[in-house]
């Protein structure tokens, strides 16, 4: 029998969706979160989670989607950061 010994590199990832694309294509399309929570009846609990960066459900982007008649991609960006941790 062989025995195998695991060796694990710890990393420090950082997985991150965010709403920077969002703010971005309100700005370019001349709307404002007012208009969003008053005309389109976008919550203002929906608008404060997306500016803490939290998560928000695929309905309410799809929403916006249509609202501001553009992709998800000008919504929401995926970023991924890694960097090595000082244990090797």
């Amino acid at each position: 029998m062989t025995i195998v010994k695991d060796i694990t590199i710890f990393y420090n990832i950082y997985i991150m969706i965010t709403y920077r694309p969002f703010w971005k294509t309100l700005k370019e399309k001349n709307i404002s979160t007012y208009t969003l929570i008053n005309k389109f009846s976008i919550s203002s609990a929906t608008i404060d989670r997306m500016r803490k960066g939290m998560g928000i459900s695929t309905a309410k982007l799809d929403d916006l989607c249509k609202i501001l008649d553009c992709g998800v991609s000008d919504i929401v960006e995926y970023v991924k950061e890694e960097t090595e941790n000082s244990e090797k």
